[in-house]
């Protein structure tokens, strides 16, 4: 009987890896998980900002963080190329950290080509991706219930920088609108 169960478990276990059920080419070499409010995300995106040594891309629906804000120019600045692409809403976003991105010479450029552009990852040297609900703002830090990955994981982000790219390529230059956008869809909530 055992060596039935025995064959049975092998046969079920080559069939699922025949069935591409198998190990995945992407293995994380490490994941760190923050949560809010007041959980840390922010300190762990100006840190892992503060890491980078060579390219940050960022795609953000709504950008209104000043402390994350300054840690990607200060990022800029130590000679890291940084690319940003906001939503559409931040042409007339208040507190959008739009303008001082794009006039610390940031390249930042506007998806409306959706609805939203509701992305909010960030792409760290071609190897580790920050996302997860986490938007780039005081709100989800301080009040909102949000959750933040830093994934280091080399493959995973190969496929995050082609989304990058292909968004990238139907974005245009930043703005600021003189009046407010209209909105499509869904509507902000943050």
């Amino acid at each position: 009987m055992a060596k039935l169960k025995l064959a049975w478990s092998l046969a079920l276990g080559a069939g699922l890896l025949l069935a591409g059920c198998g190990p995945q080419a992407s293995i994380p070499q490490g994941v760190q998980v923050y949560f809010s409010p007041n959980g840390g995300a922010t300190e762990a995106v100006a840190n892992a900002l503060d890491q980078a040594t060579n390219s940050v891309l960022v795609q953000a629906y709504s950008f209104t963080s000043a402390p994350i804000a300054k840690a990607l120019v200060d990022t800029h600045r130590r000679g890291v190329k940084v690319q940003v692409i906001l939503d559409h809403s931040q042409r007339t976003e208040k507190y959008s950290e739009a303008d001082f991105l794009k006039n610390n010479g940031i390249p930042t450029l506007i998806d409306a080509q959706h609805a939203i552009a509701h992305n909010k990852i960030m792409i760290l040297d071609d190897c580790v991706v920050l996302t997860g609900s986490f938007n780039f703002t005081k709100a989800a830090e301080e009040h909102n219930a949000e959750n933040l990955l830093v994934i280091n994981d080399p493959a995973l982000a190969k496929q995050y920088i082609e989304n990058w790219h292909a968004h990238e390529q139907h974005s245009e230059p930043y703005d600021r609108a003189d009046k407010p956008v209209e909105r499509t869809g869904r509507t902000k909530r943050d």
